[in-house]
């Protein structure tokens, strides 16, 4: 059975983790992605060590490279470049994150490129939208949840005022998220219209646009009725709960499920105190509840409290470390790490994609390329074999 996105065909040119992750889950969905690197290969292939440091298979592209083919060129030179054009006039999309002057001097900007393919789907994965004074600035991850006040979240929920990074490289996985949607838009549009287009997706705009569905708050309003963070999320006492071996997360989320809690904890007598008579009155002295959840969760076990509130409607999961990660039951069960055998790299585990089709399989692709793997048959493939 032929994959969802079989026969699209999307040269990246794309390096780090925005576009390689949004590029990665097309070729997941059966997508043929030509990685399109300098001769030294992209950067992300540095981080973390390797079995052969010489190869450049670290782990980190490993996790965001598989099913795609490589090939290194070095534009500046006349040969690759003329690699590189044939390359788009035989692509449905042509993504990158190169500066929009820096491909224009390279021979690659939309027009060229449009003038290779006219219906070529070109997505430029850029640090911050055109037409804004931060228009052409280098971003980095840091950089945006600096921007877009991020890292004001954890002073709001403890109280420590020195602004700090949340430790994931969140933003450029979402902008990632945010380019394979949009990606996906731009074939459907095609497919109906016959139209390529210039499609803009900007990390700083689409990290904005995900971090305040919720922490615009009051300031969705104008004027603003109340600060901007959403309260819950930037409760202090909102945190794991100490147990008698570890933590746990409880989310007493709706006054039925409040009162589940105090039932099942054995302390109905709680919900007497005058700040949780009411439904509202709990959920308006939420943060006054956790602690009292905090003080009774410490007489029994983690495994205890996660089957006991379970069994009863009320959401709990064990605090894992994220070395253990790996050993999940659930996600042991579902198949969501995957064994594979590099034919050069030896045994690793992939992360399929975990969305589920019910109308076609998601293909296993083959495993993350070497620098240049692909580059011989590639150019055959163009014409340029020999």
């Amino acid at each position: 059975m032929s994959a969802m996105l079989e026969g699209i065909r999307i040269v990246d040119m794309t390096t780090i983790i925005f576009g390689p992750y949004a590029t990665q889950m097309l070729a997941d969905m059966g997508a043929e992605v030509i990685k399109v690197e300098a001769p030294g290969g992209d950067q992300l292939r540095q981080f973390g060590r390797s079995r052969a440091a010489q190869r450049q298979m670290g782990p980190v592209h490993c996790t965001l490279n598989r099913g795609k083919r490589a090939i290194a060129l070095d534009l500046k030179q006349e040969q690759d470049r003329s690699t590189m054009a044939r390359l788009i006039a035989s692509a449905d999309v042509f993504v990158h994150n190169v500066r929009g002057e820096a491909m224009e001097r390279l021979g690659f900007g939309y027009d060229a490129a449009r003038a290779l393919r006219p219906d070529i789907l070109y997505v430029h994965c850029q640090g911050f939208g055109s037409g804004g004074p931060y228009e052409g600035l280098q971003a980095y991850d840091d950089v945006i949840q600096a921007a877009t006040g991020t890292t004001t979240l954890l002073p709001r929920a403890d109280g420590d005022p020195r602004p700090r990074y949340l430790p994931s490289l969140i933003a450029d996985k979402v902008a990632g998220l945010y380019g394979a949607q949009a990606i996906l838009g731009a074939i459907v549009h095609r497919l109906r219209s016959g139209e390529g287009q210039y499609v803009e997706v900007p990390l700083f705009e689409s990290f904005t646009h995900f971090m305040l569905q919720e922490h615009l708050f009051g300031a969705a309003f104008d004027p603003p009725l109340e600060p901007a963070g959403y309260p819950r999320q930037i409760d202090a006492n909102r945190q794991p709960f100490p147990t008698a071996d570890g933590y746990v997360s409880i989310v007493p989320y709706t006054p039925a499920t409040i009162e589940r809690l105090f039932a099942l904890m054995d302390a109905p007598q709680v919900l007497a105190d005058p700040r949780f008579a009411a439904p509202m009155d709990r959920l308006r002295n939420i943060s006054a509840l956790y602690g009292e959840i905090a003080r009774i969760t410490p007489t029994r076990t983690s495994a205890q409290w996660v089957a006991l509130l379970n069994a009863g409607g009320v959401p709990c999961m064990p605090v894992r470390d994220l070395d253990a990660i790996r050993d999940d039951p659930h996600l042991c069960a579902t198949g969501f790490f995957r064994p594979r055998a590099h034919p050069q790299e030896g045994c690793y585990v992939e992360m399929p994609l975990p969305i589920r089709f019910s109308a076609r399989g998601v293909p296993e692709g083959p495993p993350p390329p070497g620098i240049d793997q692909d580059g011989a048959a590639i150019r055959a493939e163009l014409g340029q074999g020999g």
